[in-house]
């Protein structure tokens, strides 16, 4: 029997799977820019908490099973969502879960933003890849608090499909 990965809003029971992904996830982020205080390694589970119970957040989490295998947040400010902490578990990396957990988020604003914006490590070309596949274009570039080069990419929103009967 093969077991489905599902996407699904997270919830607050979540909290401790989703700072346990996001902080093995993002650990190869901080060896590859030597940085151990990248912004996911840091964030507190009460920072999470208070992230999965803001009306204004979108948290999404990937369960293989009853396995929570990735997460991903969004936030709306006017026309954009923003997209953050995209976070798979290792070992599932390159199985279409960020993908999907992508798809699912942008889904989720479904109308409501004329685009999303995210960004990444400049050097980071495994997300680099990812987010090119997924439709998102890198329009600029700029240094984090620590020197880190970031990639700013965005993608525009898809209409709905308008009905002119």
């Amino acid at each position: 029997m093969t077991v489905e990965t599902i996407i699904a809003p997270a919830g607050v029971d979540d909290a401790g799977e989703i700072l346990t992904v996001q902080r093995a996830a993002y650990l190869v982020e901080a060896q590859r820019y030597a940085d151990p205080f990248l912004p996911p390694l840091t964030e507190t589970l009460d920072e999470v908490v208070a992230a999965l119970t803001d009306p204004a957040v979108v948290v999404l989490a990937a369960r293989h099973g009853t396995r929570l295998v990735g997460s991903v947040r969004g936030r709306a400010d006017g026309e954009v969502a923003h997209v953050g902490r995209l976070a798979v578990a290792p070992d599932q990396q390159g199985r279409g879960v960020g993908g999907r957990l992508l798809a699912a988020l942008e889904a989720a604003y479904g109308g409501r933003v004329a685009r999303f914006a995210l960004f990444t490590g400049a050097d980071s070309a495994e997300n680099l890849r990812l987010y090119h596949r997924t439709g998102y274009r890198v329009v600029g570039h700029r240094p984090d608090p620590n020197g880190i080069r970031l990639a700013l990419l965005e993608k525009p929103a898809v209409s709905p499909a308008r009905s002119d009967a």
